[in-house]
């Protein structure tokens, strides 16, 4: 099974981002609603470990995967 990976950068002085708003902003689903409802159902993991928090906070260097779809999180560069 071929996985799609895309890259999430963070904003420019933000940490973190959380993990329904990334599914949202990956365009993964419609709303950070949608996305909390994703994370209830079991559907995610973080890291290689389901993730039930949904708004656990998800920061550069993790990994979010999702339907087949891996998410790699990363800082903004910087310059």
């Amino acid at each position: 099974m071929n996985t799609e990976r895309l890259v999430f950068e963070l904003d420019h002085g933000r940490d973190h981002v959380e993990l329904n708003q990334l599914l949202k902003l990956a365009g993964l689903c419609d709303s950070g609603g949608a996305g909390k409802a994703i994370v209830a159902s079991g559907a995610v993991s973080v890291d290689g470990q389901q993730e039930l928090r949904k708004t656990c906070k998800i920061h550069a260097g993790q990994r979010v995967q999702l339907d087949g779809i891996e998410i790699r999180v990363i800082d903004a560069p910087t310059g």
